[in-house]
């Protein structure tokens, strides 16, 4: 990919989140004197944009640092390198990546997140009423009488009843902790949520319910979602854009549609064709990827996915691919994205 402008043009009133070369290494040490001798490269090198108002969702299999790329944006992990570019509402654009902790702290009140796990994210010995109020307490924004008032405001609108505000955590059912974590995170009213698999934890069944209530609280409160996942299907539902990463790289950004039915990268392939299918006259044959991931630690030369692409040609494995537009805002990151002819996912006869 090119310059800063070939990806997001900042001066469009419409992005909010701008993420340039991201990067986060985990250092290996070994020995007596815990001597440096590799690094973990868990995100390297990632660029997207969100748009104003949207979700942009953020796939891919277990390990290909999705969740540290949630947390780095945040600033909750130190990154390695890169930009990460953020509009306040107040001073305008922020590179969140150079800040310390001190200047991030007004900034925080706008960039919220949502953790995965509803039992392990919420603290056992906090009540309700102590855990949804504490980003106001820390920010100084209630106190007495309006803080209990605002607390239970946003239970209601995250479908709790105000009377739990006394009891804690483990008096509630998953589905019920994940709307205290929810509330909690959207207490400040924040611009950006960072989503990170809010309901992978879940039952199918209170999955719909928690992601209704996503849909519900975006349109409400005019928010804007990085909703990370491993199951697509979900994504589908909830998600303007999607992009997909593969070892610690983005291989393709598109808008949902565009990505799930006319895919331009090999491994968004297989995706595809592994998300199941409850018609059978839509199911296809799944696409078998030889080998196994690649280690972040370890990764091969050039495209990182060559290894067990089965269109690989000589300058797949020289040469790494960079992330560029094929399409309007369809970035693909394989040297031959626009002579492939992929399948997405299968669209079957009508009923």
């Amino acid at each position: 990919m090119g310059s800063q402008t070939d990806f997001a043009d900042l001066s469009e009133d419409n992005v909010l989140l701008d993420v340039q070369g991201l990067k986060k290494y985990f250092p290996i040490r070994r020995g007596l004197f815990q001597k440096v001798v590799g690094h973990v490269k868990a995100v390297d090198g990632v660029n997207f944009f969100i748009r104003d108002g949207e979700t942009l969702g953020l796939v891919g299999e277990s390990g290909c640092g999705k969740t540290t790329t949630g947390r780095t944006i945040l600033h909750l992990l130190s990154p390695t390198a890169g930009k990460v570019r953020f509009k306040d509402p107040e001073q305008g654009w922020m590179d969140i990546a150079s800040m310390s902790r001190q200047e991030l702290q007004p900034i925080r009140r706008n960039m919220q997140i949502i953790f995965q796990d509803p039992f392990m994210s919420l603290n056992p010995r906090m009540t309700v009423k102590r855990i949804v109020a504490e980003p106001l307490i820390i920010n100084k924004i209630a106190a007495g009488q309006e803080l209990i008032d605002r607390v239970a405001e946003i239970l209601k609108v995250v479908g709790l009843r105000p009377e739990y505000m006394s009891r804690y955590p483990h008096a509630f059912s998953g589905g019920q902790r994940q709307r205290i974590g929810i509330a909690r995170a959207l207490a400040l009213r924040p611009r950006l949520m960072i989503c990170d698999e809010p309901v992978s934890a879940l039952d199918v069944s209170i999955q719909a319910q928690v992601l209704n209530l996503l849909e519900e609280l975006q349109e409400q409160f005019d928010l804007t979602y990085l909703f990370i996942a491993h199951d697509l299907s979900v994504v589908e539902h909830i998600c303007d854009r999607v992009a997909v990463m593969y070892v610690g790289k983005l291989v393709e950004v598109a808008s949902t549609e565009e990505l799930y039915y006319n895919p331009k990268h090999p491994y968004t392939e297989a995706l595809m064709a592994a998300v199941p299918k409850a018609d059978p006259r839509q199911r296809d044959r799944p696409i078998k990827l030889p080998g196994e991931v690649a280690s972040p630690s370890n990764p091969p030369s050039g495209c990182y996915f060559h290894p067990r692409c089965r269109y690989a040609k000589p300058i797949c494995s020289q040469e790494e691919p960079a992330l560029r537009e094929v399409e309007k805002d369809h970035w693909v990151s394989c040297h031959f994205a626009e002579e492939l002819s992929l399948r997405g996912v299968v669209v079957g006869p009508s009923v």
